[in-house]
This record gives C-alpha cells, sequence and structure tokens, in this order.
C-alpha cells in the first residue's frame, strides 16, 4: 500500500484526531443556531401561529386591515351582504335579487360619494365578504361605477376565493370570523341584507343588536325583498313575546328593488361611523 494513501487507517486515525475537536464545537454551534429556539421571535411561524399568540394574531389582523383602510382612506361602508349560492343567469327571484345587487353597488357608489376625493378620504364604500353570489353582485356593481370596493374574506375549510371585482388592495383575508365580524361593523355607514342564510343572518342580527343595544348609535338597515325577510322571520312574534321592545321594529325597513333601497338610505342619512 503507497505512503500517500489517505484512505490508511493510520492516517485516518489521524486526521479524526485532529478535526475532532474543531468538528464538535461547529455541529455544537449549529445546533444552536439552527434550533427553534434561537429564531427571532418575529419569523418564528411555530411560535406566531402557537397558542400562546393568539391574542397577537387577533391584534395583528386588526391592525394589517385597519392599515390598509387609512391607506386608502376609507372613512365608511356600506355593507351589502346575501346569499353566495345566488348565481347571476339563475331564474326567477334569484337571478333578480342579484341583479338588484349589482345595480344597488352601482348606484350606492355614484350616489354615495364613494367616487368623490375631497382630501377627507372615501366614503360609502361598498364592502361585502368577498365571495360569490350577492357578494360578487354587489362589488361587482361598485365596479361598474369606477369605484373602489372591499372584500373581507375569511379562510374557510373548503377555500373561499374571493371574487375578481373587489379592489386588490382592499380584498382582504381574515382567519378569525369574529375580527372580520368586528371590521364589518365598525366601518358600517348602513347595511344591505339580501336574501341568505346563516352568515347573512348571522351579519343582519348582530348589527341590528348593536343597534337596539346602542353600541352603534346610527346605522340604517334594509332588507331587501319584504316577502322573504316575513316568510323566514317573525319579526313581530319577538315583539309580542316581549323580547325585543315594540320600537325595535323600526330598527330596520324593507325595500324591493335597489333604487327603493337607496332612496331609504338617502332619506335616512349616512353618516361616518365614530372611531
Amino acid at each position: 500500500m503507497s505512503t500517500t494513501d489517505t484512505s490508511s487507517p493510520t492516517t485516518m486515525v489521524s486526521t479524526r484526531q485532529t478535526l475532532a475537536p474543531q468538528t464538535k464545537e461547529k455541529i455544537e454551534e449549529l445546533r444552536q443556531t439552527e434550533a427553534p429556539a434561537y429564531r427571532l421571535a418575529a419569523v418564528d411561524p411555530d411560535f406566531l401561529l402557537g397558542d400562546s399568540t393568539r391574542g397577537v394574531r387577533f391584534q395583528l389582523e386588526y391592525m394589517k386591515v385597519q392599515e390598509g383602510l387609512r391607506a386608502a382612506r376609507i372613512r365608511s361602508t356600506i355593507v351589502v351582504f346575501g346569499s353566495a349560492r345566488i348565481r347571476e343567469d339563475a331564474p326567477g327571484r334569484h337571478g333578480r335579487w342579484y341583479a338588484e345587487a349589482r345595480t344597488f353597488g352601482r348606484i350606492a357608489s355614484e350616489r354615495g360619494g364613494a367616487c368623490n376625493e375631497d382630501g377627507g378620504g372615501r366614503f360609502n364604500v361598498i364592502a361585502t365578504g368577498g365571495g360569490p353570489g350577492i357578494m360578487e353582485a354587489a362589488n361587482r356593481g361598485a365596479r361598474d361605477a369606477g369605484a373602489p370596493t372591499i372584500g373581507f374574506n375569511i379562510t374557510l375549510p373548503h377555500e373561499q376565493r374571493p371574487n375578481v371585482y373587489t379592489t386588490p388592495d382592499l380584498t382582504f383575508r381574515f382567519h378569525y370570523f369574529a375580527m372580520r365580524k368586528m371590521h364589518l361593523a365598525m366601518h358600517a355607514a348602513a347595511l344591505v341584507a339580501f336574501p341568505g342564510g346563516f352568515g347573512t343572518f348571522d351579519e343582519l342580527f348582530e348589527i341590528i343588536t348593536l343597534r337596539q343595544t346602542g353600541k352603534m348609535p346610527f346605522c340604517p338597515i334594509v332588507l331587501m325583498d319584504e316577502a322573504f325577510w316575513r316568510r323566514t322571520v317573525n319579526f313581530e312574534a319577538l315583539a309580542e313575546e316581549g323580547f325585543i321592545r315594540a320600537e325595535d321594529l323600526g330598527l330596520f325597513h324593507f325595500a324591493e328593488d335597489a333604487e327603493a333601497c337607496w332612496a331609504i338610505l338617502d332619506r335616512e342619512g349616512l353618516n361616518e361611523p365614530a372611531p
């Protein structure tokens, strides 16, 4: 065997003995610097997505969207809710609801000041849950008017995709339903509820409750298609049972089309929500 053969047993032992302390030190250093504990907290996904930082994530969702709205100078919104399952080409009243939501999004944007920039910001910007159906229609109507329009999307087990009509810089996504609901409510100068399911009822009754309890001093509420709402909710029965006051029935109005809906909002007034 050649004396220069580096694979000889004698040479291998000598090399191991020479490099062992340095190698061991390097390995220990790597174990330290690559350990999760060494990561900066702000860039540690395991930490940021852990249970102890749930409150921080909740706060971040509030702050990120609030900064986005502030950058766009959004001062108030008109929230439009309704079924995500309604399609533009649906027959009968479903198709009509889509058409009326689109028309309302357009006329509210044209007449409500969403396109007017006077240095003080944008008012009465159409805001929806960002999904399909009635939400898509309202955002689409605002886009027809050339106005900005907001989508407050939510992460769901079966991923919701934002409709294509929301303004990219105003297309937000939430993990927490509670924070999404907070942003929908806190900027609202009005709520227009088209027929829908659990999500629509959830948003509607939250806003009604905030109005009823004085947590939201002023916010006109319009329910589109009185026959649908009378058939699905017996509001008068709630008053008869004493669960609500008779005057609480005046917290909302009914309308049959987009023009009538806008007329109600115009009559009631659209105030900027309190900060």
